[in-house]
This record gives structure tokens, sequence and C-alpha cells, in this order.
């Protein structure tokens, strides 16, 4: 049997085989998922994101852009002017002429104010005189200081039910470049807020503006990131203190940072021009990164499978091993029976058995005859075959519940259990008879034995040793008195 220190080693070199094959396994995905998280971080920043804030910037020149350049056209049409300085006669002309850009250009409202009858005009007729003390005209006397050619801004719409809607409010100029008036038109704030909503299923990003103090104006129907909505600040909410922290104002660009609950979001920020405002385009990383996690997951239980198939491989050569190693050390490498050492753990057991059971037991120790002659004539080969075909002899002539060994050079020797005196004699002279009739072979070459084989019985307080040493004392009076027989105290007792 292989010694604790010899199990515990090789127990120990198989944890140490799957400590280093897991930990190369883990390794490797986490290199590949690190590689690939950064590789996504930097496709995310330095292209998804800018290409998706060009991308809206371009629907957004289509869509918010054009009603810039309607109230830019509408500002500098000399029809406009001239109707203006010419003392505003005829209104239905002027609101039939606003009627045509809402119908035409598919807008939701276009007005008209004048400076010297302050009087507000609109596809639906006169809506009012603008004063400068209600707060709803606000905005007009804004636009009068004001430097820019227009503003934008969002306002309810007197004309259309107090609508929420996003007003670009243009100045109009005489040719000598005084105010005369303010044109323009605006769109609801509704038909904005799906345009955002379509950018956002479109594009699968957060899609916001604000102005240039970081006030939000415009998010989705459902809001922006972090629950931010038209009216906010970025400064105020707690989950872009880290990004506010580094970028107090819009600054163009991409940035990175992490929201108060520690989640990672990228950030690109553009500018329009034409409406004064920020463009933000934002992403959180855990939704792009959520496949290369799912490949980490796969691979980490592909690995711990691989891992532990390996291990049970291992285990089962080791077992395996250790089982070879086992045979080698309690069998006969020639013969295949099991060797003196295994004999005594065998022997030792059958003697405690029949001592507690008091049941018979033989021993049987059986020598080949004139064995060194036969080698020095035939050579050693053809002794080890003789003994090797000696042993199936053995094994044909006794019981599996019988022991058998060899015990060392040409003698064997063989425990019968549970056999009466009568019934071994018969086993030790069939061994004999069939031995002495037996041609062994060698290269084709016949070769004749006989063996000699000494009997003992167990007696009450018997030890292994002495029923051993009895078998052994038989054995030798049969070598003296001629070989080829069998020799013992059952012999003696069957002839008395």
């Amino acid at each position: 049997m292989p010694s604790r220190s010899a199990v515990f080693s090789q127990r120990s070199l198989i944890l140490a085989l799957l400590v280093l094959l897991a930990c190369g396994f883990l390794a490797t995905s986490l290199l590949s998922y690190l590689a690939s998280r950064s590789t996504i971080r930097d496709s995310i920043i330095n292209t998804e994101l800018p290409l998706t804030s060009n991308t809206v910037y371009s629907e957004i020149q289509k869509d918010l852009i054009r009603p810039v350049l309607m109230a830019s056209m509408m500002a500098q049409d000399t029809f406009l002017r001239d109707w203006l300085q010419t003392g505003e006669q005829d209104a239905r002309r002027v609101t039939r002429y606003l009627g045509e850009i809402v119908a035409k250009q598919g807008i939701f409202t276009a007005f008209l104010v004048s400076e010297t009858s302050r009087i507000y005009y609109q596809a639906k007729g006169v809506l009012k005189t603008v004063e400068a003390d209600t707060w709803r005209d606000a905005w007009y006397f804004r636009l009068r200081e004001h430097a820019a050619p227009y503003e934008i801004n969002v306002d309810l719409d007197m004309a259309n039910h107090d609508t929420l809607t996003v007003f670009i409010n243009y100045r109009v100029l005489d040719d000598q470049q005084r105010f005369i008036g303010a044109a323009g038109v605006g769109l609801s704030v509704d038909t904005v807020i799906k345009l955002i909503d379509d950018y956002q299923r479109r594009y699968q990003r957060s899609v916001f503006f604000t102005d240039a103090s970081g006030k939000v104006v415009l998010t989705a129907s459902d809001g922006g990131p972090h629950g931010l909505r038209a009216g906010d600040q970025l400064a105020d909410s707690a989950a872009l203190h880290n990004l506010i922290s580094r970028m107090p104002a819009p600054a163009p660009g991409s940035h990175s940072y992490e929201d108060a609950a520690g989640h990672s979001h990228f950030l690109n920020v553009r500018l329009i021009p034409e409406l004064d405002w920020y463009l933000m385009v934002d992403k959180r990383e855990t939704g792009a990164l959520d496949r290369v996690r799912e490949s980490l997951y796969i691979n980490l239980i592909i690995c711990a499978m691989i891992t532990v198939i390996v291990l049970l491989l291992l285990n089962a050569m080791v077992k395996r091993h250790q089982a070879n190693t086992e045979a080698l050390a309690t069998l006969d490498s020639l013969t295949g029976l099991p060797n003196r050492r295994s004999f005594d753990l065998l022997a030792e057991k059958a003697l405690l058995q029949a001592q507690r059971e008091q049941t018979p037991l033989v021993a049987l120790l059986i020598d080949l005859d004139h064995f060194k002659a036969l080698n020095d004539t035939h050579g050693h080969l053809a002794g080890d075959e003789v003994l090797r075909q000696f042993a199936y002899v053995l094994r044909g002539s006794l019981r599996q519940t019988d022991i058998l060994c060899r015990w060392g050079g040409e003698e064997f020797i063989v425990l019968l259990r549970g056999v009466p005196d009568e019934v071994a004699l018969e086993v030790a002279n069939k061994i004999r008879q069939r031995t002495e009739q037996l041609f062994f072979s060698f290269e084709d070459q016949p070769l004749r034995l006989t063996t000699s084989i000494g009997v003992s019985s167990l007696h009450a307080h018997d030890t292994l040793q002495s029923l051993l040493t009895r078998a052994d004392h038989a054995l030798y009076r049969a070598k003296q008195g001629g070989r080829n027989q069998v020799c013992g105290e059952l012999v003696q007792a069957a002839h008395d």
C-alpha cells in the first residue's frame, strides 16, 4: 500500500494543477474581458457617441434648424418689411401670408409683430396688442434689445389654446438696420419631444438639450438621464456631481463619468450654433458591455467545466497509477501472484478468522524439484517461463477463497481455508500429480518437473510463523525423502 505521505503528495499535486489550470483560465478570460471592455469603451467614446451626435445633429438640422431658416427668411422678406413700413394696410394680406407658411411648410404657427402698432398678427388674424407690462409679452421687449438676430424660447401660444411651443423669434430690420418688428414660427413642444423620443429609440441613447448655462431645455417624454426634466440645472443633479466637478459648464467633446450609483456613463456634447443649445448624447456603459459580460460568464462556465473534467481525468489517472503502484507492490511481477508482502496481510486475516470461527486452515509450502538444474541447463528465461506456467497450474487447482502467493524463487505457499484435513491432502496430491504429468514448454521444447509439498494444519494458539514453520519442516522432509511427494502431520495422521 502507498504511504500516507505519498497519497498526500499526489493530492497536493492534483490540487496544485487544479489551481494553476483555474488561474490560467481565469486570467485568460479576465484579460480577454478587459481587452474587449477597453476596446468597446474606446469605440463608444471616440466613434459611436460622436457618430450618433453627428447623426442626431443632422436630424436636428432637418427637423429644428429648418424653422430657424424659415424665420430668417420671413424677417428678410421684402413683402413683410414693406408692409410694415407702409402703414400695415389690409391685415388680411399678412394673415394670408402667415397662413400659407403654416400650411405649406407644415409648422405649428407663424406670427408677425409690428413695432409701430404693437399688433400681434398670426395665421388666424389679429391676436392682440403686445404690452410691456404683460408677462406674456416679455419675449418681444427682450428681443428688441437683443444683440443677436434671433432667440429661441419655449412659451405658451395663445393662438393655439396655450399649447407649449418652441418659438423662433427673429428681429425684423429696415434698410437702415432699425428694428421694425418681430417675425417667426413655432413648433409645439410635443412635436419636438416626439423627435427626441424618435432619436432615442433609433440610436438607443439618451438625448437632451441644454443652454450655455447648463439648464436643461428639452428632454424626451420620459425625461433625460437621471430623471432630468426641462428647466433643471445639470449642476443641481447629484448623479452628475462627478461630471460637473470636471465640466461646470457644457463643453463640446466626449466625456466619461460615474453617477451616484457607481454606474459608468459616456457623454458626448456638441454645440448647435443655430439654436445656441448644446446637444447631449448620454450612454450608460452597462448596456454596451452586456454581451461582453455574457461572454465572460460563458467563458468562466466553460473554464469551470473544463477544469472539472481535467480534475476528474487527473484523479482517474492518479487512481489508476496508484492501483498500478499497489499492484506492483503486492503482486509478483513474473507470475502475477500475490507476493510475500501481500500474503502476510491476507494470511493474518485468514488466521484470525479461522481462530475466531474455529474453522480449519491448512498451509501448503510447495517447491519445484531440481529447479536450479533446469536454470543451468535451459537458461533463466526457461526457468521464468516454467514459473509462469506453474502459477497457472496452481490457480487451476485452488478455489478463489484460497490464498496463493509466490514465496520466493521456486517456492510457493497456499492457505486452504475451511477445508478438512483429508480434502487438504487431496488438493496437495492433485497439485503434485498435475505437475508431474504436465509438459511445460519453452521455445517448443517440452520440460518435465516435479514438486515437493510440505503440509501443516492450524493448531490452537498457533501463530502464522509457527504454522509456516511446521510446513517448512515438512517440506524439508519431503526433499530429504526423495522429492515429488507430500509430507507433513496430515500425511502421518492419514497413515495412522
